[in-house]
């Protein structure tokens, strides 16, 4: 029975705060997108953060914290995201997802919202790691390259090996983890847990 009144909280949740349904049904399209075409387009990301914004003036969180409140949580997403983008380790599109997310949480929730997404970002990092392998393909090119070095430096030549090791360890959507990431603390949320 308890189960049955937590769902009816959370779909209360969505009726009653048109901000989660509209952030939950962005990071869908966001994800699907990501999913065929490794893209966000920048309408969703662009266009998201100016309705999330738009909304927080003229609908605030509370009578303390609106358009301000939005404005911020929008920069703090941008600013968690920016060095793993300025790093390669995720696109720019990512980035611009993650400052929508916090456009529409604002600030106290997009730390916490950030924190589930790195973590839900990690597991399926795992699974992702699992189900394609690249950790094998990692090794192979390791293997390659030290033999190819250990060549290279005996015949003072470049290998051709080296060339071939350029190829991608594996791409994969970290919209879904922004999506599953943000999804979860919104339950947990919800249901008091965090």
């Amino acid at each position: 029975m308890k189960y049955f009144s937590s769902s009816l909280d959370l779909l209360g949740m969505l009726i009653i705060n048109p901000r989660y349904s509209i952030l939950l049904a962005l990071l869908l399209v966001a994800s699907v997108s990501d999913c065929r075409r490794y893209k966000i387009p920048n309408w969703l990301t662009f266009g998201g953060s100016a309705f999330a914004l738009l909304y927080s003036f003229f609908i605030p969180f509370s009578s303390q914290f609106g358009f301000g409140w939005s404005l911020g949580g929008f920069a703090l997403g941008l600013s968690f995201m920016l060095p793993l983008y300025m790093l390669g380790m995720m696109g720019a599109g990512d980035v611009k997802l993650m400052a929508m997310v916090g456009a529409f949480l604002g600030m106290t929730q997009t730390i916490y919202a950030v924190l589930f997404v790195f973590v839900s970002g990690g597991l399926l990092a795992f699974v992702f790691a699992l189900w394609h392998q690249p950790l094998l393909l990692m090794a192979r090119h390791l293997k390659q390259a030290m033999t190819s070095m250990l060549f290279s430096t005996m015949g003072a030549m470049r290998s051709p090996v080296l060339a071939a090791i350029d190829e991608s360890e594996g791409q994969w959507p970290y919209a879904l983890s922004i999506t599953f990431g943000t999804t979860a603390y919104l339950i947990a949320q919800q249901m008091g847990c965090v």
